[in-house]
């Protein structure tokens, strides 16, 4: 569960900017069991990042999802000459030059991990890791570019060989994993399996690729798709389809999946892309046969329309999260979905019948969901960027409950929260 993210000088981002999943305590706020209990406190399952286009949203879930990515893969794609991806505010001489930071406050397995680190492209210059346990804070390690501090004197040695085969472009935490760190290996836990990003059609592929044996998964995704009202009568995945559509030498599944991993890899995949859409997926259409009854007709993945794409792209990752637990992050969540649609995902977050810590976080454009207040007043967050020095700002609703009484969606539409565009007239 995540509780709390920061990033500071990152692209449009000069200032640090804190998206923070503590339910607020002002007695004006409904809270009712839409809250997620723990022994820290109270946080929320949702938050709706709104604003302009140009705004800066996008760079909020950016910074996070390039943080997650290079904590999970520093140890294999940092070679001695790669540039760390940070990109920092260019905007003026100063922060062109500073580290770009980022700080992850997150609870895996019960335990309580503070997790961040600063880097230029070309170094670390920062790097820490706590724990919080018995109700005490305890620092794991600290690092101010290659120098560091450890708390665990009975592990002296390993640490010592651990720092020793860090490069000043990797993460600590990365590496340690890699030689067997137990307290970096339970931290890391949270990036590499609680943390899911949904960006765009290229998640399909792998999504039911990694889960063709998960059928409470596909499950949770033909639930989706059949609750939509997309014209879908029903779902196949994996073995159905594969006995229907191919020769018997695809019968042995795992030769079959090893082949199209093989495909995937074509690149121009205009055949391997058609290939894993007819075989994967199998959509069946109520239309009309010959005596003029209802019938099935199959269709691939192929024929269906970018909305019923995008449709199950997210249902993979909302899936996962609600059955397992996780974050679910989604840029621009009313691409291609319907009002109805986005609300009923909003929904299964909001009250969930799994109490597993899912959290649902995404980013839009429209103002339906402030509209409609489908959640919480500390659950709307806003990103504005100032055109005199192109800064973007992160802030939250709950800085403007002068004005709780007032509809959200008018208030906003009228500029008082900010965040709107200032569009001049011919």
């Amino acid at each position: 569960m995540l509780l709390r993210f920061s990033v500071e000088n990152y692209r449009s981002i000069k200032d640090k900017a804190v998206l923070d999943f503590e339910a607020a305590t002002y007695k004006s706020l409904n809270h009712d069991e839409r809250l997620l209990k723990t022994d820290y406190g109270e946080y929320l399952p949702v938050i709706s990042i709104n604003g302009k286009n140009g705004g800066g949203k996008s760079n909020v879930l950016r910074a996070m999802w390039v943080a997650v990515q290079f904590i999970v893969n520093a140890h294999r794609t940092q070679t001695e000459v790669a540039e760390i991806p940070v990109t920092p505010f260019l905007l003026d001489d100063i922060s062109r030059n500073n580290p770009t930071k980022f700080e992850f406050d997150y609870i895996c397995e019960g335990y309580r991990y503070q997790y961040g680190f600063a880097a230029t492209k070309k170094t670390i210059t920062e790097e820490h890791l706590s724990i919080w346990q018995a109700g005490r804070v305890r620092t794991i390690f600290l690092r101010e570019y290659q120098n560091y501090t450890f708390q665990a004197n009975k592990d002296r040695g390993l640490l010592a060989m651990i720092q020793k085969a860090v490069r000043c472009n990797q993460l600590f935490l990365a590496v340690s994993n890699t030689l067997n760190y137990q307290p970096c290996i339970s931290a890391m836990k949270w990036f590499r399996s609680k943390v899911f990003f949904s960006r765009n059609y290229a998640d399909i592929d792998e999504g039911i690729l990694s889960h063709y044996e998960d059928r409470e998964m596909l499950k949770y995704v033909r639930d989706m798709i059949l609750r939509a009202d997309i014209g879908i009568a029903d779902m196949s995945f994996g073995e159905e389809v594969t006995k229907d559509y191919f020769d018997s030498k695809y019968r042995d599944l795992s030769q079959f999946i090893r082949q199209l991993k093989e495909l995937l890899y074509i690149d121009n995949k205009k055949d391997g892309s058609d290939y894993y859409d007819q075989i994967r997926i199998l959509l069946l259409h109520t239309g009309m046969g010959d005596n003029n009854t209802n019938k099935s007709f199959p269709l691939s993945l192929a024929d269906e329309s970018d909305g019923t794409v995008m449709l199950m792209t997210h249902a993979m990752l909302l899936g996962k999260a609600l059955n397992e637990g996780g974050l679910c992050v989604i840029d621009d969540i009313e691409t291609r979905l319907h009002p109805h649609l986005i609300e009923y995902i909003v929904k299964r977050f909001q009250n969930q019948e799994k109490r597993t810590g899912a959290q649902l976080l995404f980013t839009t454009n429209s103002i339906d969901i402030l509209e409609r207040e489908l959640i919480g007043k500390d659950q709307y967050y806003f990103v504005d960027k100032n055109s005199r020095t192109g800064i973007t700002e992160l802030y939250s609703l709950c800085d403007f409950l002068e004005y709780e009484d007032e509809k959200i969606g008018r208030a906003y539409l009228i500029g008082k929260y900010g965040a709107v565009p200032y569009i001049q007239s011919m």
